[in-house]
């Protein structure tokens, strides 16, 4: 099979859609609190979906099938530890970010911490964000698009300048309002694309009972609860887990900024409930496909291309699926909302990096006072410029070994943690040391380095499972050591 006319029409359509939505929102920001924060009045349920889609990008769209596919299902360990992210962050950190009325999460810092914590927090939020955008860029138009189109490889550029431009223009005319509305399409087009692939797949192998192994195959992990050394165990997937959602929830401009767009403590609550039962269903979504793309293509080995193999390229069956076993027009609708989950990603990484960088430098070292309306203008420039720059990492990131989920933890996840240092020692230290936390940040992004990219650098092999807790470990215990060293100096 190949992509149709109808298809064509809907991935059209869909790209067409976003730029007029941009367009219809741009006048309805009347200042820079609108076109940042929504007017912090926002629907929770509706900015909820939004920081789910951001979150979830095309990459996990991507990576999770993949992942039950050749490793199992050790990996959905991660939905134990959702309980316990939702209370910390709905019952300390959302309640004592918001009452900060801050606009950016790092002025915070400046607060407690002093302008090096900022600064270093901004610098670390733009690199990892800008880096993810970077990834998501590359993975939709090397991964999916390219092989999907059957398309020669020198094409990825102008696929990637494509993606890049139209969620650019959206972004940077609409702002926040058109960043959620967008994103709650484009979490319904993705979810429904899972739902319509699994409902075929189980149509086409004659019902649910024929998806599920006969017996545990042999290139999934074995069950284990904890082991230091094994790829995936389920106390290691469940630290890291907790450790990435509540990293990011404490400390990430793009969670920070859909608190600050709600009304109250209690919408902000919500807005965060919505978003992680999103995120447990879409979760459970992609395990069930992963497992029934392991049995549709073990009964269809034919269908495989030459010289691949279930296990060795189960990143490429989802894609491969999309092509060969969808009725035209589902496959423009899973087509899009691969483009969704990756587009509504950008979006809020680009609309994010712009607040970070008028508010954490522009504004913060301007000698002139900036008018609101100049600041709209220059947050539209800024975007572009942003978008040109992640467009060009997008064509180096290939460079990096693993499949989809690895490639994701050490670009995407490796700053994660220690971004989260100083807003920790911020928010749960009563009189931080700031020299000792600034240096404390420092040493947390070289230990996550030194965990992400342990083979290449000294040869031997680490869990990329450990970046997030051992960097996170490494900023805590060097701030609080340091700190006590300060006070007997």
């Amino acid at each position: 099979m190949i992509i149709t006319t109808l298809d064509w029409i809907i991935i059209i359509g869909y790209a067409v859609g976003m730029l007029l939505l941009g367009f219809y929102f741009s006048s309805k920001n009347k200042s820079s609190d609108d076109y940042m924060l929504g007017g912090r009045n926002m629907s929770p349920w509706k900015v909820g979906l939004s920081l789910f889609a951001t979150m979830f990008s095309a990459v996990s769209y991507l990576s999770m099938p993949g992942e039950m596919i050749k490793y199992g299902p050790m990996i959905w360990s991660s939905l134990f530890a959702l309980p316990f992210i939702y209370f910390i962050v709905a019952y300390y950190f959302i309640p004592y970010i918001m009452k900060l009325k801050i606009s950016s999460a790092y002025e915070l810092l400046e607060t407690k911490l002093d302008i090096r914590s900022r600064i270093i927090a901004a610098v670390y939020f733009l690199t990892m964000r800008i880096v993810w955008m970077a990834v998501i860029i590359y993975m939709v138009s090397e991964k999916v698009i390219i092989p999907i189109m059957g398309w020669p490889e020198e094409t990825a550029l102008f696929v990637s300048i494509i993606m890049g431009v139209v969620t650019v223009i959206y972004t940077s005319y609409g702002g926040l309002k058109s960043v959620v509305f967008g994103d709650v399409v484009q979490t319904f087009i993705l979810f429904g694309g899972s739902i319509v692939a699994i409902v075929l797949i189980v149509s086409d192998l004659g019902g649910v009972s024929n998806i599920i192994p006969k017996e545990w195959p042999d290139q999934w992990a074995e069950l284990k609860f904890f082991d230091a050394q094994a790829r995936l165990s389920f106390l290691p997937v469940v630290l890291t887990t907790f450790g990435w959602y509540v990293c990011t929830a404490g400390s990430d401009q793009m969670a920070i900024q859909r608190y600050l767009a709600t009304k109250n403590v209690k919408t902000a609550r919500r807005m965060y409930l919505h978003s992680i039962l999103a995120n447990a269903l879409v979760t459970l979504l992609l395990a069930v496909l992963g497992i029934a793309l392991f049995a549709y293509f073990k009964m269809n080995p034919d269908l495989l291309s030459n010289g691949n193999s279930i296990v060795d390229d189960a990143d490429l069956l989802f894609p491969k699926f999309i092509v060969i076993g969808l009725p035209s027009g589902f496959s423009g609708l899973v087509l899009a909302g691969l483009l969704a989950a990756s587009m509504s990603s950008l979006s809020s990484g680009i609309n994010s990096s712009a607040m970070s960088i008028i508010n954490d430098f522009i504004l913060r070292f301007s000698k002139k006072v900036i008018v609101e309306r100049n600041q709209v203008k220059m947050a539209k420039y800024i975007s572009f410029g942003i978008g040109f720059i992640i467009v060009l990492l997008s064509l180096v990131v290939g460079n990096i070994k693993g499949n989809l989920l690895e490639i994701t933890y050490k670009t995407i996840n490796l700053l994660v943690a220690p971004l989260f240092v100083p807003f920790f020692m911020a928010m749960f230290v009563k009189r931080p040391n700031p020299t000792a936390t600034f240096i404390g940040t420092l040493l947390s992004g070289l230990a996550a380095v030194l965990i992400s990219f342990s083979q290449e650098l000294y040869g031997e092999t680490i869990s990329f499972l450990w970046i997030i807790p051992g960097s996170f470990i490494v900023g805590i215990v060097s701030s609080f050591i340091l700190s006590l060293w300060g006070r007997n100096k």
